[in-house]
């Protein structure tokens, strides 16, 4: 009787354990929107489109696509570096396409979907400067957002470099232009990006060869809903079989694009970890 009854109860609690899981599913649907987290100050990430003042972008775009499979109305919603995560945890947005890094710190705080982009992570310098590589940043002022992964990997190669951050990246990039720091961190993605819309002055700056780290990102979903983790993770696959997913790519960073990067080396149909 006894067993019955302890049975009885582990079904029960894997019942509500489940039930649990589908929650937030039920209640986006419920509510008919999916609040998106985006940084929106990197593009091609996520940026303010200058012409309809409205938030694009490779991100944006993956955000909406999982809006449309559920039915629902996708509200974008600006973060900054540092809330991201907070924000998801709260229940503040329903889901992160905000330049998040996997990374294995962040698992014990939300949940991942697949990789949607693996970029590395470089410093930029005004070629007048002496720093040849990453290691002669040692005592120099070096900017960079605050909260990301990019301030972490900087103190690590460069413990001695004097770090000031910033709450967007651009910021930090305007910085580095007025003089105020020696080297600019950031992803090598929106350090092709800052490059190109320097236009002319572009000639006097230049990327250090030495990669930080290499940065898988990934949606950021709250932590133990299984349930919408797997609804996101199946359509990130089919965007991929059906060759959306290339799409994306080509419009904001291949030939379509004004960066016109090569064809991508990295699919939607695995999760990658940053070490």
């Amino acid at each position: 009787m006894k067993r019955r009854v302890w049975v009885a109860a582990l079904a029960s609690l894997a019942w509500v354990a489940g039930a649990a899981n589908a929650d937030q599913l039920a209640d986006i649907q419920k509510k008919g929107e999916l609040i998106i987290g985006v940084y929106g100050s990197s593009e091609p990430f996520s940026f303010i489109d200058p012409q309809t003042r409205e938030m694009v972008g490779y991100e944006v775009d993956i955000g909406k696509a999982v809006a449309q499979k559920l039915g629902v109305k996708p509200v974008v919603k600006q973060l900054n570096l540092a809330a991201r995560i907070p924000e998801l945890q709260q229940g503040h947005v329903d889901i992160l396409a905000a330049a998040l890094t996997h990374n294995k710190e962040r698992e014990a705080l939300v949940d991942f979907s697949l990789t949607t982009y693996v970029t590395g992570q470089k410093v930029m310098v005004k070629k007048t400067s002496d720093v040849k590589d990453v290691p002669d940043l040692a005592g120099k002022r070096v900017v960079t957002a605050k909260g990301s992964t990019m301030e972490v990997n900087i103190r690590k190669a460069v413990p001695t470099a004097v770090i000031v951050t910033f709450d967007t990246s651009p910021q930090a990039f305007v910085a580095l232009q007025q003089g105020k720091a020696v080297g600019f961190v950031n992803d090598e993605i929106s350090l092709v990006q800052a490059n190109y819309e320097l236009g002319e002055r572009s000639k006097d700056y230049r990327v250090l060869p030495m990669n930080l780290s290499t940065e898988p990102l990934a949606l950021g979903i709250k932590k133990g809903e299984a349930g919408f983790k797997k609804m996101v993770d199946d359509l990130l696959r089919e965007m991929e079989a059906s060759g959306a997913a290339n799409a994306l790519y080509e419009k904001w960073f291949g030939q379509q694009s004004k960066l016109k990067l090569p064809a991508r080396s990295f699919k939607w149909d695995s999760d990658k970890i940053s070490e």
